[in-house]
């Protein structure tokens, strides 16, 4: 997916199959995810939507740490109100070691793996 500019430039966002829509509200994961990377704890994240009888989906976040540091979901969000806006701040957040996040060959992160692991843990 991308947006075009006043100029007629394009910047490409995210793919339409990652993309969340919460209370009708589109969120970008590539968006949520660089904010959150930017902490110096994080190593890596992930963004995901997951099933929410409220809002549709829930944007759900992933989230790998750097050896030795500790960071709990209220620490995620804290750092993320100045930098996001409210509708786009994960709802859950989850933190995994480096090889439970699965990955293709050349290392990129696999959400629809993601999304189909979380989605079946979340169900009753």
């Amino acid at each position: 997916m991308a947006r075009i500019d006043g100029d007629g430039f394009f910047t490409l966002v995210d793919r339409k199959n990652n993309l969340i829509i919460t209370g009708g509200e589109k969120v970008y994961p590539s968006e949520v995810e660089a904010a959150i990377a930017s902490h110096p704890s994080v190593r890596d994240v992930a963004v995901i939507g997951l099933p929410s009888e409220k809002w549709g989906e829930s944007v759900h976040a992933v989230v790998i740490l750097h050896q030795g540091k500790t960071m709990s979901a209220d620490d995620v969000v804290r750092h993320l109100r100045p930098i996001i806006a409210g509708y786009k701040l994960p709802k859950s957040v989850d933190f995994i070691r480096e090889e439970e996040m699965p990955r293709t060959a050349t290392g990129k992160i696999l959400h629809r793996i993601l999304r189909e692991r979380y989605q079946a843990a979340k169900k009753p």
